[in-house]
Parts: structure tokens; sequence; C-alpha cells
């Protein structure tokens, strides 16, 4: 009994701390739905990501490839050192590590993205940009 209520405590301390660490930066909203220590050095968290009409993510950058899936709404992505990609529901997208990237929301409906980060665990999960 002991036992399972201390695994229970680690499981909701490890979705705690995701869930700071995918905080709002910028006008970005991200809930996380899973975390895995793989591969080895690094975190697979995969999350939601919702922006509101008109806003921004605020630029800013991951420790490890981030990979995503727009379910809802458009939005244009800026990527440092690549011309913006116009999205829409149904598009994907890569984002390199470490790149300085941005999304702009067009249109009256939020984005709304699956998101799947492969990121150093000893880092935070984003980090703003300049």
């Amino acid at each position: 009994m002991r036992k399972t209520l201390l695994i229970g405590l680690a499981v909701v301390t490890a979705v705690a701390a995701t869930s700071i660490a995918m905080a709002q930066q910028g006008g970005i909203k991200r809930t996380p739905l899973q975390k895995v220590e793989f591969p080895d050095g690094y975190n697979t968290v995969t999350g939601i990501a919702e922006i509101q009409p008109g806003g921004t993510a605020g630029r800013h950058t991951h420790p490890g490839i981030e990979t995503g899936y727009i379910l809802e709404g458009e939005a244009d992505l800026v990527i440092e050192g690549q011309p913006d990609k116009h999205l829409k529901a149904g598009d994907s997208y890569a984002i390199p590590a470490g790149v300085v990237h941005d999304a702009k929301v067009h249109g009256d409906k939020a984005l709304k993205v699956l998101g799947i980060y492969i990121v150093d665990k000893t880092k935070p999960l984003a980090t703003p940009a300049p």
C-alpha cells in the first residue's frame, strides 16, 4: 500500500513538473499529455498547444526537435532562416533543435496543435528568444 502511494505521488510530481516546464510563454498555452524518458538523455513530450485568434506563440526555442500536426485553425509558422510557412488544419511541420521560431494565428479561430518534443531532459522545454 505504501509503495503504491509513493509511486502515485511520483507520477503526480512528474506530471506537475512537466506542466510547469510547459508553462505559457508569450501567447501560447501548452497542455501536457505524456512524457517519456526516451531516448537516453532526452524526454519525449507530447502535448496540445493553443494560441488564441490574432495571437502569437512568441519567439522561442526548444532544446531538441519539435514536430507537430495542426488540429484546428490557421497560422504562419516563422522559422528563423526559412521562408514563412502558412499552415492549416491537417498540415504538419518540423522544427530543428535550438532554432528560433514563432507562430502567428490568422482568422477568428484559435490554433490548436498536437506537438511532439524530443528534448534534452536537463533543460526547460521552451526558452523565450529575443
